[in-house]
């Protein structure tokens, strides 16, 4: 088994550069309807696909979050600018957490941002977010240089043809580790929101069909 190493760090931190979200000011000032909604975050959110055929965002996906009250029902059969920030916060959230942790951490924020005129509207939340998330990549890039470098200090024993393998695969193994963990963090964080119940077994079934 032959695993083409040298560039692979830098490939990684690179890719990390691209890494991008879509900005207020991208977003649509006008009421869409679905197709449109969909075409939107599709062109936006591309550099995000694994593979070239992957949906970011379908119908039938914008259809479950609002039946499982994720997302507040469209008005007129048109998605607001609001709902389009609701959707990209969705998104990410999808990847790591269950429907009803997304549920539990959203719905504070629908029932006091969404559509009200309190000073704090979803844009200003949006865009403080986000720009959070933006300037951790740095310190990331810092995470994964260390973790790969720790990697290269495994298996130095081992044949050629393994040893590349085994220490990518540790180096898996240490990020795997980390988003476990960091995954247990944010479920016991949504569990202290006020309100909050455990949802019960045959819900949990559905998360499952519905997933």
């Amino acid at each position: 088994m032959t695993i083409d190493s040298q560039n692979l760090l830098e490939s990684i931190l690179q890719s990390l550069d691209r890494v991008d979200y879509i900005k207020p000011e991208e977003i649509p000032g006008i009421d869409l309807y679905m197709d449109q909604v969909t075409t939107f975050m599709d062109s936006h959110l591309s550099s995000s696909r694994r593979y070239e055929d992957d949906k970011i965002l379908t119908k039938t996906m914008i259809n479950n979050y609002a039946k499982n009250h994720l997302l507040p029902p469209p008005e007129k059969k048109k998605y607001s600018r609001e709902h389009m920030l609701l959707l990209i916060f969705i998104y990410y959230f999808k990847n790591i957490l269950s429907i009803s942790d997304i549920q539990n951490l959203l719905t504070p924020l629908t029932e006091r941002y969404f559509h009200t005129d309190h000073e704090l509207q979803l844009d200003r939340i949006y865009t403080e977010v986000f720009s959070l998330e933006k300037s951790q990549i740095e310190a990331l890039k810092e995470d994964l240089i260390q973790k790969y470098r720790t990697s290269e200090e495994t298996f130095t024993d081992a044949p050629d043809e393994d040893r590349k393998f085994l220490q990518l695969f540790s180096f898996i193994c240490m990020l795997s580790f980390d988003v476990y963990m960091k995954k247990q963090v944010i479920e016991k964080l949504i569990d202290q929101l006020p309100g909050q119940e455990k949802p019960s077994k045959k819900n949990r079934k559905q998360e499952k069909e519905t997933e």
